[in-house]
């Protein structure tokens, strides 16, 4: 059942998630803007007893009695959700913003990561809650996550709104197979101006503001955690790349909303693509048209000179184009 992150039952945890609380508070502004509190769901996982954490906002006044479930993606966390749930709840939708397990607040076990798995563990966390049909949007591999969990739970997911989605190749086409112990040591070693300049190419324009993101991981490396937060990285990445959910958006039948900025050129795993593959990967836009023709009930929003995070990049025009959609099921013409 839903426990709050304030009682000490394992001191030494406990510890543990106040300290990363804390790094994630000072070390990035955007958290002051999700002043929620951080509950944790527990349950036993491959044997280990693990915690989910989300945040349960609730609507506000008056309430439309509809919720909507925030998707993270791999390289950013909760945090980055603050104004797009504070327009939600001002508009009266309940908001949900977990952390899958693996990432950000919540365990991380050294498991086989599915989107299945995750999938699950969503499903879990919202029958805890007592929450039947939902509206999800996803970013990222978040977006993987929810196309997944649309064609699993059809009959629970009212709308799909999918924000720059990574998957939308196959990227074992391209980029060869790497071992978990390869990304893992590769994690250890990336040094704080190379995860910096990663974080940077997802954006088309630099503001200061997003340093926080980039300042994340370098906090967390000063971490006793940090190995495990390396090898859930490393094996979270191999769930990207063996488990593509590309051929299952034939069979999504929510509405759904494609956004994509149009200078996204996200490559997952692109270190390990030789120079001519790069070419051919990451043309979001190309890709984007040609994903929205397999939604039965697709839509695609074209942003230009945004990057791979449009709530981020563009959010007044990100947040009215949701919860248009979000009221008719579709953009006005």
């Amino acid at each position: 059942m839903p426990s709050s992150g304030f009682f000490a039952a394992w001191s030494t945890g406990q510890s543990s998630w106040r300290r990363t609380n804390n790094w994630l508070s000072r070390c990035n502004p955007w958290a002051s803007r999700l002043r929620y509190p951080v509950q944790f769901l527990s349950f036993e996982l491959w044997g280990e007893l693990v915690r989910m954490a989300y945040m349960d906002v609730p609507a506000g006044s008056p309430s439309n009695g509809k919720v909507v479930v925030l998707m993270h993606g791999k390289n950013f966390d909760s945090s980055c959700w603050g104004e797009l749930a504070k327009a939600l709840t001002a508009n009266g939708y309940r908001t949900v913003i977990p952390d899958q397990i693996g990432f950000n607040k919540s365990s991380k076990p050294a498991i086989d990561y599915t989107f299945d798995l995750l999938a699950a563990n969503t499903a879990r966390l919202l029958d805890s809650l007592h929450i039947g049909k939902v509206a999800l949007l996803g970013h990222s591999t978040g977006g993987m996550l929810a196309a997944h969990f649309t064609k699993l739970h059809p009959d629970r997911v009212t709308n799909l709104i999918l924000e720059d989605p990574v998957g939308l190749e196959d990227y074992r086409d391209l980029i060869p197979a790497q071992s978990t112990e390869r990304l893992f040591q590769d994690e250890l070693q990336m040094t704080n101006q190379v995860y910096r300049e990663l974080i940077k190419r997802y954006f088309v324009i630099w503001r200061p503001e997003f340093e926080a993101f980039a300042k994340l991981r370098e906090r967390i490396a000063l971490s006793g955690e940090f190995p495990r937060w390396a090898k859930a990285s490393a094996l979270t990445y191999q769930m990207i790349y063996h488990h593509p959910v590309r051929a299952e958006y034939r069979e999504i039948k929510a509405p759904t909303l494609l956004i994509i900025g149009q200078q996204d050129h996200t490559v997952v795993m692109r270190k390990y693509a030789s120079p001519d593959a790069l070419q051919k990967l990451g043309q979001y836009p190309k890709l984007a048209r040609e994903a929205v023709k397999d939604l039965p009930h697709g839509e695609l929003l074209e942003l230009p000179q945004v990057g791979h995070l449009p709530h981020l990049e563009v959010p007044d025009r990100f947040t009215q184009a949701v919860l248009e959609f979000l009221r008719q099921g579709h953009l006005q013409n």
